[in-house]
Parts: C-alpha cells; structure tokens; sequence
C-alpha cells in the first residue's frame, strides 16, 4: 500500500487556509517595508489600515472563485511568513498564474520561499491538473528569480522599460513550468519537494 505524502508540507513550510484577519494585521506590518513593498509591487506604496486590509482581501476571496489562495507558516513553530495564490486564467487550456510574497525579512534567502513554491507547483500539477504556470518578478529581484529557478520556472520573455525605480528603467521579466517539465524534475522524486 503507497501512503500519499501531505500535498501541503515541504522542507521547510506549509500552505495553508488563509486568515484574513490574521493576515490583515500582518500585511498592514509588511506594507509599511519599502523594500518588501518595492519587490512586491511597482504601484506607488500605500499604506491601509488593518481592517482595510481585511476588508481588502476578503472582498477578492470571495470574488475571485478561481483563485486558491494560501498562506505560508513555518514548519518549525507555525510562524506566518507571508502568502502565494495561484490563479486558474483558463480552465479549457489549464493555464494559471502564480503569486508569492514572504513579508518577513528576517525569513528572506533561507529557502522558505522556493520551498513554498515547489509545494504550490505540486498543488498545480497533480491536485488541479494544470498545464502550466506562470509568474512575474522585476529584473533587480535576483533573489527571486535564482528562487523560481529552482523550483523548475524558466525565462519566457520580458516586458521592457516597464518600472521607474532607483532612477533608471528595469523590465518586468516572464517565466513559466509546463506540468512535464515538472514532472521530469519533481514528480516522481518524494524526497526533493
């Protein structure tokens, strides 16, 4: 008999149901970092109130019905360090769309976020059967894209000239996994999740 590994659990991490009171309070912590604001966004920074914030997420929780939306929590003590959604664009040609934002600094380099990646991948591939995912990163966050590529995501293209920061112009920068290049690398390996 195969016992099925926890879809949710990695190395490091878990995904799980999102709190939106709990994740209110700490997005309204995080948004007041300007350099997580400035790998997270390219919209001038603003800052919400908590219950704005909730207010905010719950809204497009319920909205948005083919988005699945997680938070990510330490293995170790359960420590809430940020959140990924995957958005279904096209069910007919199973294609979607990845987020992914780790507010606490003090978790940033360390795997957390490739971790939760690669679980998100899985949750994709096998649990919705998607064909693809795709996601975007600006060209000066480094550390994420060496983090996506990692986790198997590989460069599709560029938007050029798109973001006005630090004085210069910088591309947006497109990457994507298709489900057997997954598979390939992952899918029939329990021990790299």
């Amino acid at each position: 008999m195969t016992v099925m590994e926890d879809l949710l659990q990695g190395k490091l991490v878990r995904l799980s149901g999102i709190d939106p009171e709990e994740l209110g309070k700490s997005f309204s912590r995080w948004n007041r970092d300007s350099e997580f604001k400035r790998l997270l966004d390219f919209d001038p920074a603003r800052l919400h109130s908590t219950k704005a914030t909730r207010e905010w997420m719950e809204k497009h929780m319920e909205a948005e019905k083919d988005t699945f939306w997680f938070s990510i929590r330490t293995l170790e003590d359960d420590h809430l360090l940020g959140d990924i959604d995957l958005s279904v664009i096209n069910w007919g040609s199973r294609d979607s769309f990845v987020g992914l934002g780790i507010g606490e600094r003090d978790f940033w380099g360390k795997g957390y976020g490739t971790d939760a990646m690669k679980l998100v991948l899985r949750y994709a591939f096998l649990e919705l059967n998607l064909r693809r995912v795709t996601l975007n990163v600006f060209e000066y966050n480094g550390r994420a894209i060496r983090s996506y590529e990692k986790a198997g995501f590989r460069l599709e293209g560029r938007q050029r000239q798109v973001i006005q920061r630090e004085g210069r112009r910088w591309d947006i920068i497109y990457m994507g996994i298709l489900s057997e290049e997954w598979m390939e690398n992952y899918g029939n390996r329990n021990s790299d999740r």
